[in-house]
């Protein structure tokens, strides 16, 4: 389901405007986005946290040039979802069937 999909299902559903809808969604992540690039995790109960990594410092290896390359200390975006989202997911009604 795309992004243009979800807000045309919440404005059906909620008789709110599409664009008011869309405004809605883009503050919503807008928020999202700035809270974890200030360090600060982003829960929503009964859905799941955004959170963010802390990735320690490594030697890895460049096979091509059989080098060694430093990566550093760095920060990465991620999501966890909710004990009950995660259920609610495993015993739903799959309709569509993805391609392995």
């Amino acid at each position: 389901m795309t992004k243009a999909e979800i807000i045309a299902e919440i404005s059906t559903k909620t008789g709110i405007e599409k664009v008011d809808v869309q405004e809605t969604v883009e503050a919503f992540f807008k928020v999202v986005k700035t809270s974890m690039v200030s360090g600060e995790n982003v829960y929503v109960r009964g859905f799941g946290s955004f959170v963010v990594k802390k990735r320690a410092k490594k030697t890895a290896r460049n096979i091509s040039k059989n080098t060694a390359i430093i990566i550093p200390e760095h920060f990465v975006p991620s999501f966890k979802p909710a004990k009950t989202f995660v259920e609610k997911v495993r015993t739903g009604n799959k309709t569509k069937t993805t391609k392995a």
